[in-house]
């Protein structure tokens, strides 16, 4: 899942929130400097990220770019489904969207100073172009789409995907409907057990 899911599967804890918003930015064992929460926030991160990569459903939205976008198909999935998350986001909160944005960064920037470098890098490109915001409409997945097409130089051509998903719509948005209350419910799962630890 891209970083909207992440944000909201941390169940508005804001410590998990900043460990499973930041922990792509964290490779391997480094993260034990963190405080416990901000670990147990990375650890979420990787498990909602391994149930998202075997799970049939995004298999199968996955499958449908394999042929243009090859290893780059399930990064896309994750984009799109990010959309569809924004796009529906009443479906999953009573907080509006762009209240839910304001309040994460606003988070961020109280904690500048725990974040890693990369994050750092990132947050201001995130928030003056308010990606998370964005989201919500084509135009906007379009752009995230370019970006990281100029960050594999050109060579992912992920900035096509854009009319992937404008071809196969409804598809791409009932397998993230279905998969995403699979995930909720692991997420919420994973957030107790860790939480209780």
């Amino acid at each position: 899942m891209n970083f909207l899911a992440h944000i909201y599967l941390s169940f508005d804890d804001k410590e998990i929130t900043l460990g499973n918003f930041f922990a792509d930015h964290i490779r391997g064992n480094r993260y034990k400097h963190f405080p416990d929460k901000i670990q147990k926030g990375i650890l979420l991160h990787r498990e909602i990220d391994t149930f998202t990569d075997a799970h049939p459903i995004t298999r199968q939205s996955s499958k449908r770019l394999h042929k243009n976008y090859s290893h780059y198909s399930m990064v896309i999935v994750d984009i799109f489904y990010d959309h569809f998350l924004a796009k529906n986001w009443s479906d999953y909160s009573n907080v509006p969207l762009e209240e839910y944005v304001d309040r994460f960064y606003d988070l961020l920037e109280e904690n500048y100073e725990l974040l890693p470098v990369a994050t750092k890098r990132m947050m201001p490109y995130m928030i003056a172009d308010n990606w998370l915001l964005d989201y919500a409409n084509l135009d906007g997945i379009g752009r995230v789409l370019n970006g990281m097409n100029r960050r594999t130089q050109n060579k992912s051509k992920m900035n096509f995907a854009i009319f992937d998903l404008e071809e196969h719509y409804t598809d791409f948005e009932n397998e993230f409907t279905a998969f995403f209350e699979e995930l909720i419910t692991f997420s919420r799962q994973k957030f107790n057990s860790l939480c209780e630890d």
